[in-house]
């Protein structure tokens, strides 16, 4: 990136983080309508994928964009939020897009951004702009389908002023229950929204209240459902170097011989319902037969989650993971359990506010010999001596340290996991973990320190 090029980018980034934060919403969709009407509804050029639900949908929209990829087709992808850059939100051609084209999008928009700004009592927050970029960067590119994950909920998140020919919705848990609602029934009934007439919804495994809500919407708009354990499923999973290997069950028939290279049953369940989707998109079923399986098993074997129980270092292994609730710290720790074998872990945790901290914390105490707390830059971060007197209250003091300096964190934990005892069969780690800033600042200090 040039100097130029990186001053403008810096300028657009400031000017997206001056409006409205990710957390702060107001449910409404009509600014992003006001603005997709002044640009002349670059949504419609396209057809979309749109994923939604709490966990697994970054891991999920990824993999949708390498099948589909792997079948000849210019994918465009929106996901949120991002690890470490801002412009891998926003993906062409399987990589973020330019620092040019991401300032030159903005550029093109802001007068219409403006507009809207002006026209109403609330400006567009940051994700509204983040999205009207994506939408209107993939109607110029142009591409031949849009892969959109969901920001949060469903029926009034941004990114849904699309008909999607694909609904997919990941494993519905307790998240963002301030605004989401009290119960996974009522959650997922907000995220039900994203389901529109005559699609065709993927729907992974669900508590049966989630799945009921899923279902009425289905009824109600009369679309096509297919679910994971009925239509398609994991018929069966082994570990394997580096991931595992599975056997699918897809719409149109069975995959075998597919290479996964990510940990933990959760992603075998994020394969199996990407494959569904993308069968769904192409128009594969049980009159079709399945797609070409050589097609699957090479993007398959292609799909990278980075921030998702992801190895950076090795000597001692050090993992990054962006659970960020107690779902998602569950998979997680099952993950570990299963794809590594620790003699000794030592967790690195730092959390936001408003999230189930001490529900995470006990996922984790079964798994870490010690606990060193920390907190992110995010302007949310849960103080270090505030997530510190919850540790303390699941581990106990003698198995927790604090150090709210992420840099003197993760220099503890490896210390700590270095003087631990070792053996030819696994030895000690570190898992960093807590939320999506924390795994993403992590992966910056130690990426260019992995061996």
């Amino acid at each position: 990136m040039s100097t130029t090029e990186h001053g403008e980018m810096a300028r657009v980034e400031k000017a997206l983080l001056e409006r409205w934060p990710e957390n702060r919403l107001e449910p409404s969709l009509t600014r992003i309508n006001a603005l997709m009407d002044l640009l002349g509804s670059p949504q419609r050029a396209y057809p979309v994928v749109q994923v939604a639900g709490t966990n697994g949908k970054t891991t999920t929209a990824r993999m949708v964009d390498e099948l589909l990829r792997g079948f000849g087709l210019r994918v465009g992808r929106f996901t949120s939020p991002h690890l470490q850059s801002i412009r891998e939100r926003i993906v062409l051609d399987g990589e973020p897009v330019s620092a040019e084209r991401f300032v030159e999008t903005y550029n093109d928009i802001a007068p219409y951004i403006e507009l809207v700004d002006a026209g109403g009592e609330i400006p567009m927050s940051f994700f509204e702009v983040m999205v009207g970029m994506a939408y209107a960067l993939f109607a110029e590119a142009p591409v031949d389908v849009a892969v959109i994950e969901v920001g949060m909920g469903g029926t009034w998140d941004a990114t849904n002023v699309v008909d999607a020919r694909v609904a997919v919705v990941t494993p519905v848990a307790l998240d963002h229950a301030e605004y989401l609602g009290p119960d996974v029934g009522t959650i997922a009934g907000e995220k039900a929204g994203i389901i529109k007439r005559d699609a065709i919804a993927v729907v992974a495994h669900q508590e049966p209240a989630a799945l009921d809500a899923l279902v009425r919407r289905v009824v109600e708009v009369e679309a096509t459902l297919a679910r994971e354990g009925t239509e398609f499923g994991i018929l069966d999973r082994t570990v394997a170097l580096g991931g595992q290997q599975l056997r699918l069950q897809g719409l149109g028939g069975e995959y075998d011989e597919v290479y996964v290279p990510l940990f933990g049953a959760h992603q075998a369940q994020n394969a199996s319902t990407a494959l569904a989707a993308v069968e769904a998109f192409l128009g594969a079923g049980a009159a079709t037969g399945p797609i070409d399986v050589e097609t699957v098993r090479t993007a398959f074997a292609a799909v990278r989650s980075p921030g998702r129980l992801e190895r950076v270092r090795t000597s001692p292994t050090v993992l990054v993971d962006a659970a960020h609730n107690p779902a998602g710290m569950a998979v997680t720790v099952a993950a570990v359990r299963e794809s590594f074998d620790f003699t000794r872990l030592v967790g690195v945790v730092g959390c936001v506010r408003g999230k189930d901290v001490d529900g995470m914390l006990r996922e984790l105490e079964g798994i870490c010999a010690e606990l060193v707390v920390t907190q992110n830059s995010s302007e949310r971060a849960l103080p270090a001596d505030e997530l510190g007197a919850l540790a303390v209250d699941v581990f106990g003091a003698d198995r927790v340290s604090v150090h709210p300096l992420l840099p003197e964190a993760l220099e503890s934990a490896i210390e700590l996991a270095e003087a631990g005892p070792d053996d030819a069969l696994g030895g000690s780690g570190v898992l960093v973990t807590g939320s999506v800033i924390t795994a993403g600042e992590a992966r910056t200090l130690l990426q260019g320190r992995s061996s």
